[in-house]
């Protein structure tokens, strides 16, 4: 969402613009709406069984052509490219090769994020010179949010860090348009569950809610590492009051988010604590408030007035949020409100200008080439 934001913002400032991307998951449409005079050259890689680039060998089948694809495009004003490291560090080769300025989009730090898994130690330090190498070359970093940047200063201690920030696809993520009825009142966990987020609370918490609320309903939508935990943890509530979904594309997850009570974000207390759940951008620009739990960032967000409920990482608390807006949903006059906030506040748009005023400062900077 956020690099197609980028390339609309690019398009209408005049710019030409090249992606190098690779085929969308089996649930994605094959085309991308919106992108009317962008040439985007796709290419197959390897995806896990839920759609995910997830892992060393698929970054690499995808990395690995990335260079070639690279040294054949005509050459470009700047390269923008975003995690994973191992892809910044490709493009940091070729773009130096072809003397080519590129921009690192850090929208996310993979090296710090890494720590929360079960991958061994030494992963993650060849991951920080990786991910060290591929900003060091870069002529500016974009970073999505000021806790970003204040570690990548702390990483590699750059001087060419612009915070640009995060946000939804207003045009995508809004109160109007179709909305999904379950018949009954749900609430929807949408995105990725992975060991950041720790969203198997959301489960145990709503075990609690359905001694109340006995008609609820808990919807799960997306993949995730944690999805087989996730779903061995539901056999223990009643037949269908929890239901997985598989990932959808963003116009079919604004449906569910439209109709939804509430949204369910989370991050473990005890993991990436930098880490911030965009998805509660989406939610709230489809006007439906969100619960979190957790710490981190995403704690302040959700603590605004109108946002929804913001409470610690605790059993007892999330049930207590889950129930309360199971009981008393939003009604459409607060949807368009939170809506309304949502576009002006925390719209892509905003951040996507802001990053091009930043790829065209250095674009005038760059030497003229030819290879």
């Amino acid at each position: 969402m956020r690099l197609a934001a980028l390339v609309r913002a690019l398009r209408a400032s005049g710019s030409d613009v090249t992606v190098l991307t690779t085929n969308p998951p089996d649930c994605f449409d094959s085309v991308v709406p919106d992108h009317e005079g962008v040439e985007v050259r796709r290419t197959a890689a390897l995806r896990n069984r839920d759609g995910y680039l997830r892992g060393y060998l698929p970054y690499l089948s995808f990395d690995v052509p990335l260079a070639f694809r690279l040294l054949a495009v005509p050459r470009p004003a700047v390269v923008v490219v975003e995690p994973p490291p191992t892809t910044g560090a490709i493009v940091r080769i070729i773009c130096t090769l072809r003397a080519i300025p590129y921009v690192y989009y850090a929208a996310d730090i993979w090296s710090d994020a890494i720590l929360t898994t079960d991958a061994p130690p030494f992963v993650s330090r060849v991951l920080r010179r990786v991910e060290r190498f591929a900003m060091r070359g870069a002529a500016q970093v974009l970073s999505a949010s000021q806790e970003f940047t204040d570690r990548i200063h702390e990483i590699e201690a750059s001087d060419r860090v612009t915070t640009i920030g995060n946000g939804a696809d207003t045009a995508i993520f809004t109160a109007e348009g179709a909305r999904h009825n379950e018949g009954v009142p749900y609430l929807l966990y949408a995105g990725t569950a992975s060991e950041v987020h720790g969203a198997t609370i959301f489960l145990d918490a709503f075990k609690l809610v359905l001694e109340q609320l006995p008609s609820a309903r808990l919807i799960f939508i997306g993949q995730g590492s944690d999805r087989e935990a996730l779903e061995n943890s539901a056999e223990g509530l009643p037949a269908g009051t929890v239901r997985f979904e598989a990932r959808l594309a963003p116009e079919r997850a604004a449906e569910w988010m439209r109709g939804a009570a509430a949204t369910l974000a989370s991050v473990h207390p005890e993991g990436y604590h930098r880490a911030f759940a965009t998805k509660m951008y989406a939610s709230v620009a489809c006007g439906t408030p969100v619960i979190y739990a957790g710490a981190g960032p995403g704690r302040e967000f959700a603590s605004r007035r109108g946002v929804g409920w913001a409470v610690e990482y605790d059993v007892p608390a999330v049930a207590a949020a889950m129930a309360e807006a199971l009981a008393a949903p939003h009604d459409d006059a607060e949807r368009k409100r939170l809506a309304r906030w949502a576009k002006s506040s925390v719209s892509l748009s905003a951040v996507a200008n802001r990053a091009v005023a930043a790829l065209g400062a250095v674009a005038e900077r760059a030497p003229t080439g030819r290879n």
